[in-house]
């Protein structure tokens, strides 16, 4: 084998491996009713880590930010559930959004 041929062996071997990790994380987003008037959701990746700091809205249904959030250090955000009817928008960029309408909110 040359050691053009070797290189190329091992470059690819290298992509491959790179390439399965970065798509093993797909974003995830909870939420659960804690009581009558707020609710808490929880964001992170199906690799297990966190999202702290990422955009978390409450929108409702006429495309108004009722709630504008980023979640907090433990990755999670309580609010106050709004009048209006409205859904969840975990924004970690494009390719990593999840909606969560009211309708599938965990109750208490």
């Amino acid at each position: 084998m040359t050691s053009r041929a070797f290189l190329n062996s091992v470059a690819l071997l290298l992509c491959a491996g790179f390439s399965t990790s970065a798509l093993a994380h797909n974003p995830m987003c909870q939420c659960k009713a804690i009581d009558a008037e707020q609710i808490q959701c929880t964001g992170g990746f199906s690799d297990g880590s966190g999202a702290p700091g990422v955009t978390l809205d409450v929108i409702g249904y006429d495309e108004t930010i009722l709630v504008p959030g980023k979640l907090g250090a433990d990755s999670t955000l309580t609010f106050k559930k709004p009048n209006a009817e409205f859904y969840v928008l975990f924004d970690a960029g494009p390719g990593h959004v999840v909606e969560i309408d009211q309708a599938d909110i965990e109750a208490p």
